[in-house]
């Protein structure tokens, strides 16, 4: 191969490279994130409160922090964290579904996301049968 050829078809690789690349989609997971609250249908539950596990995982979308590595340019997930406990102390809950959906309502109305997934267990629930946990999922896309 002569040199000039080399060249060419390096010239190709980098010019289809530049047209074609975009930015990644970006999903950001947090798991196990561990909260004491006043959750529950019996009005014990909701007085004593109880330890509770939330999965939350955000579709940003494109994101520039791939680029730019700067927490700026993303959602910072330790603020996650604190927005859903705030939503899950705020006040108490009967169903773990309207909780779920309260923290998804605030984090799409809080940061720029496509969508949005909250997972609520209760890993020790007051049945009188053993049951390892309960949860609850709950899926919100962004409107407009």
């Amino acid at each position: 191969m002569e040199a000039d050829d080399a060249d060419d078809e390096y010239e190709d690789v980098d010019d289809d490279d530049s047209e074609d690349a975009s930015e990644p989609e970006v999903t950001i997971e947090i798991s196990g994130l561990s909260l004491f609250t006043h959750v529950g249908v019996t009005a014990a539950e909701r007085e004593v409160g109880q330890r509770l596990l939330l999965d939350i995982r955000l579709d940003v979308g494109e994101n520039d922090a791939t680029i730019t590595d700067r927490i700026e340019d993303t959602v910072d997930y330790a603020q996650v964290c604190d927005v859903a406990n705030l939503v899950a102390q705020q006040r108490t809950y009967k169903t773990l579904e309207r909780l779920c959906s309260a923290i998804a309502e605030r984090l799409l109305e809080q940061y720029r996301l496509h969508a949005v997934w909250v997972k609520a267990a209760k890993p020790e629930p007051p049945f009188a049968l053993p049951v390892t946990e309960v949860s609850v999922e709950v899926w919100r896309e962004a409107t407009g």
